[in-house]
């Protein structure tokens, strides 16, 4: 009972924790809109969004990913709500996110943990390579962008429809000028933005939790499952010693892709022993790590992506998103482990 307790506990803490980045992230969209703040950030946006035919807000969503993520996705889904993209932009620019979302795990992550971890060498090279693998990803949205979307796929007066009409529907009133209604104006936008976020968190935060609920209870009791289904945990290192041995690794990259499908910290510890005595080279070494991330999309993918694209996006187009990105990052990883691994 009280493990049980401990679950449920987790899981609210989790939601609580979404939900507060997804308000700021929502609330700073429709904030941005009002007072035309978005302006200002497109003078930077606009080399990621002109390219990849997405509106100049869209690239205030984007560089919020920098700093939080759940943020930046919480404004991509408040675009998409207000009709400003439609699914095909939306999943653009979730792309060109890969990038910005990665950048920050570089100062939270990578930086203080991972490189101590492996070394200098091996962990600059492994970052260095993600790196290059998200950013690839983000080139390669911004050019599906300037292929596959045109002024079809997006309304660029959606987005400054609402508070212009507001404040032109003032002045036509000749109750007062735009000056002397300046002060209330501001005050109302702002709790218009608040009493919007407050509906698309109620939208969104029940079946985030839902969800949520559902996960942490089917990984909890995995291994029970797992007995009932008639398999094991040795299934997953079947799986990796299958692939570490179709790409020509040693035979100890098996134990570190296991470990890496189930924590990068301990996959990134599993494998610095064998780094120093020199079981791998620095490209094996980052080659192996590259194969245990493929190895745990699935594994992350059920814990972490499920339950948070399908929270933001519902179940349809949160499947979408989950598909292309998994595509996306399998596909370049592989390309990165081919010229890693030719001779």
């Amino acid at each position: 009972m009280s493990s049980l307790v401990t679950l449920l506990a987790d899981v609210v803490w989790r939601v609580l924790r979404i939900a507060i980045f997804l308000s700021i992230g929502v609330f700073l969209a429709n904030l941005a809109v009002s007072f035309g703040l978005v302006e200002k950030i497109a003078v930077v946006s606009q080399y990621l969004t002109g390219p990849a035919n997405l509106p100049d807000e869209v690239g205030t969503a984007i560089l919020t990913t920098t700093a939080s993520p759940t943020a930046g996705y919480g404004m991509l889904a408040d675009f998409r709500e207000s009709g400003v993209l439609d699914d095909r932009a939306t999943l653009v620019a979730v792309t060109i996110n890969t990038f910005f979302g990665f950048a920050q795990h570089i100062v939270t992550f990578y930086v203080p943990i991972l490189i101590p971890i492996l070394g200098a060498r091996v962990g600059v090279l492994y970052v260095t390579t993600r790196g290059l693998i998200s950013l690839a990803i983000t080139l390669t949205g911004i050019v599906a962008g300037a292929v596959l979307l045109d002024s079809a796929n997006v309304d660029r007066g959606a987005m400054a429809a609402t508070p212009d009409g507001g404040a032109k529907t003032r002045a036509d009133d000749g109750t007062a000028s735009d000056d002397e209604d300046e002060p209330e104006t501001n005050v109302e936008r702002v709790l218009e933005a608040l009493f919007e976020t407050g509906e698309k968190l109620g939208e969104i935060l029940p079946r985030l939790a839902g969800i949520y609920v559902v996960v942490a209870l089917l990984v909890a009791y995995s291994e029970e499952i797992l007995v009932l289904a008639g398999g094991s945990g040795q299934a997953l290192t079947t799986g990796a010693s299958g692939l570490t041995g179709l790409l020509g690794l040693p035979g100890a990259a098996v134990p570190v892709v296991a470990a890496f499908a189930l924590d990068t910290t301990s996959g990134a510890v599993v494998i610095a022993p064998l780094i120093e005595n020199g079981t791998f080279t620095a490209r094996t070494a980052v080659a192996t790590m590259l194969v245990g991330g493929i190895v745990s999309f699935a594994v992350s993918t059920f814990k972490r992506s499920i339950p948070f694209q399908y929270g933001i996006w519902g179940r349809e187009f949160g499947s979408k998103v989950i598909a292309v990105n998994t595509g996306l990052k399998i596909g370049w990883i592989a390309l990165a482990l081919t010229i890693l691994l030719v001779p």
